[in-house]
């Protein structure tokens, strides 16, 4: 798992130039529940922030939204995981459940394509998250910055509403 995120980091992040300028970008969760510290994720690859530094949430529903306004630069072949550049160029993943790239697209349903810009808020991939639950480990959901090099996250309210923001993404 950890050679095809590095995949996905460098199709996201190593193609890419972007005209560094100060950003100050809210992060909203993608999807509702309660939202955790990144370090609580039952992945390593995730909870040592190898990924990039984010936040997790455990979703009571199924659909997954954009967590921030950008181009939508990935939807995984297998649907369990999206990625959106923001105009500042941070570049945000959102890995939905943990070990569902196994489930091969299976029970997952997109709902944009990559290339085209999104707001935040706009559903992306859904799910019946009851039946997923079952077959996986955890539908837990990190969020993560994987350019953290070039932007941080600040301000972090893991007890914000769920219409709130959980961050703000802050450029180096």
């Amino acid at each position: 798992m950890l050679d095809l995120l590095r995949k996905w980091k460098r199709q996201i992040v190593g193609e890419t130039h972007v005209e560094p300028h100060v950003a100050h970008e809210a992060l909203y969760r993608p999807v509702q529940g309660r939202t955790v510290d990144i370090t609580e994720v039952p992945d390593p690859v995730f909870a040592q922030k190898i990924m990039g530094d984010g936040f997790a949430v455990l979703p009571d529903e199924g659909v997954f939204r954009a967590p921030v306004a950008g181009e939508l630069v990935l939807v995984a072949e297998t649907m369990h995981a999206f990625a959106i550049r923001t105009d500042a160029g941070a570049e945000v993943l959102v890995h939905i459940g943990i070990d569902t790239v196994g489930l091969k697209g299976e029970g997952f349903t997109a709902h944009a394509q990559a290339g085209r810009w999104v707001q935040a808020g706009e559903p992306i991939i859904s799910c019946d998250l009851r039946s997923q639950e079952a077959k996986v480990p955890s539908m837990i959901t990190p969020v993560v910055v994987t350019n953290g090099d070039r932007f941080t996250m600040t301000g972090r309210n893991l007890s914000a509403a769920n219409d709130g923001a959980v961050a703000v993404i802050v450029s180096n």
